[in-house]
């Protein structure tokens, strides 16, 4: 179960960093309301997660996700460069993840 709130934590950061580029500095109040919610969410997500996982396994994969996440759907959303190195820089995170998943020793 830690690794699935592990999962929806990521999801979750990548929602609210997608609710701070709309919520223009927290002058969209509904907007800002819901991006609150989801921060909110991905914190007790991530710490129900940490109680069964390595600190370094469940902090890195949640930032991870996030990265990787927020930067693929800016590409495909945001029309946001997508050059080569960029592209790669994004594969290099998810590999760290996966990585951190495989090699954690956490079941």
């Amino acid at each position: 179960m830690a690794w699935i709130y592990l999962i929806l934590a990521g999801i979750c950061e990548i929602g609210w960093a997608f609710g701070l580029k709309y919520s223009e500095g927290f002058t969209k109040v509904g907007v800002s309301v819901v991006t609150v919610i989801v921060m909110i969410l991905s914190f007790v997500l991530l710490s129900q997660a940490m109680k069964h996982l390595p600190l370094g396994t469940a902090y890195g994969i949640w930032t991870g996700i996030g990265a990787a996440g927020t930067a693929i759907l800016g590409i495909v959303f945001l029309n946001e460069p997508r050059d080569f190195i960029r592209i790669f820089c994004i594969l290099l995170i998810i590999a760290g993840v996966v990585g951190l998943k495989v090699f954690s020793g956490a079941k």
